[in-house]
């Protein structure tokens, strides 16, 4: 049930009290009014028009514009015939308008079906009937318009925070439903299709020849589908296949804010876009909670940790392992990207760089110097290579903002 439908019930019934009350009050001062018959006429009208609308007070579908408009016109009618019906006498004493605090509906009406802004208008105009009315501002009538104005704002402002509140309470449970029918196919999944695929992974590899190839194969898809099904992390954008080298290369693509050049919005999940390298030849180590990284800054580490892994599987021996540990400190991410291949020579990269090969220079140092990071890489010839990037967590034009304000 909506959070505003007691609203709507409170104020169908508001209505019917208020029309009560004001001919009441009507009757009771019957012999003072100047003209009965124009109050009685309006009352009848009024009397009729409540009771008649009841269903379109009941909720915001029933309740248009088209029917608020004419309820306020009835109201506002019935504020200015009061000049006409009651005595001189009684309006400049302060006396009750026709409609007394029935008008006060009318304008919760327009409260509740659009929030503040309309109960803004619908009191102000209430407001300028009743300053036409009494022919001139006083004490009493500035004192009730005030607060016919100031509850039927706070009561629009009420109902668009319990909109905003609803819509976030039906988001949770959508969220929460997916979730318990994610953790569902994981577990039909765990218990049937990963299964499969590591039997035929152990049954191709003890086979050898084409067998082999076929469990090597099966190996990556059972990675790839428990990534999957364990984290539902992100899409993949691009996915290559070296199936001579046995590889898969995947690159994700995010969408860049334009209102946010410097990617320094919405953090996202850095493991979310290392994900997709795990397979069966790149292990994968991170920690269990997020690690969150500005946009720009996690997209270009993951780019980098990336090219890391082209160049194992293009210069490293076949079938070489790679890890990839990631390390989430106070003030800065660690990725290190370690092979057991040959390792590199002494003087190989300064070499590469002069024959015009800037893999390393620009696809992995580059990238981590223009987000103010660093990449630093150690090779033991037949140990293998090691490379170690480090992001900060904060941007580097606010450390430098930071320091420029403790100079100070």
């Amino acid at each position: 049930m909506s959070v505003e439908q007691p609203l709507w019930r409170a104020l169908t019934g508001y209505r019917v009290l208020t029309l009560l009350y004001a001919i009441g009050l009507f009757a009771s001062a019957y012999e003072q009014f100047v003209r009965p018959w124009v109050a009685i006429g309006y009352f009848v009208v009024l009397s009729v028009w409540t009771l008649a609308t009841l269903p379109r007070v009941a909720n915001a579908a029933n309740c248009t514009k088209r029917f608020l408009a004419a309820d306020l016109t009835v109201a506002l009618a019935g504020i200015l015939l009061t000049r006409f019906a009651d005595s001189v006498e009684r309006i400049e004493a302060g006396g009750p308008t026709l409609p007394s605090i029935w008008t006060a509906g009318s304008v919760l009406a327009f409260a509740i079906k659009g929030g503040w802004r309309w109960a803004a208008f619908a009191s102000t105009l209430v407001a300028a009937a009743n300053l036409v009315h009494r022919g001139a501002p006083t004490r009493d009538t500035i004192h009730n318009v005030l607060l016919v104005w100031v509850a039927s704002i706070a009561i629009g402002y009420v109902v668009e925070v319990a909109r905003a509140s609803e819509r976030t309470l039906a988001r949770a449970l959508e969220i929460e439903a997916a979730t318990r029918e994610r953790e569902r196919l994981a577990r039909d999944i765990h218990d049937s299709v990963l299964q499969v695929l590591a039997m035929v992974q152990r049954r191709g590899t003890a086979l050898g020849g084409e067998a082999a190839e076929l469990g090597r194969l099966a190996g990556e898809q059972e990675v790839a589908l428990r990534t999957l099904v364990s984290g539902g992390l992100v899409p993949l954008s691009r996915v290559s296949e070296d199936a001579a080298q046995g590889a898969v290369v995947r690159a994700v693509d995010e969408p860049d804010d334009p209102d946010d050049p410097d990617g320094a919005a919405r953090p996202v999940d850095l493991r979310a876009l290392l994900a997709p390298y795990a397979g069966a030849r790149v292990t994968l180590s991170d920690p269990g909670a997020p690690v969150p990284l500005a946009p720009l800054a996690a997209r270009e580490l993951a780019a980098a940790v990336g090219a890391a892994l082209d160049n194992v599987r293009k210069h490293a021996r076949e079938g070489a392992a790679a890890w990839i540990l990631v390390e989430d400190e106070p003030d800065e991410v660690i990725v290190t990207v370690r092979d057991d291949g040959p390792g590199i020579p002494e003087g190989r990269l300064a070499q590469a760089e002069g024959e015009g090969r800037l893999g390393v220079a620009l696809s992995i140092r580059g990238r981590l110097r223009d987000i103010g990071g660093t990449a630093d890489l150690i090779s033991v010839p037949g140990q293998g290579t090691e490379v170690e990037l480090k992001v900060p967590k904060a941007p580097q034009g606010a450390k430098d903002a930071r320091g420029k304000a403790e100079q100070r």
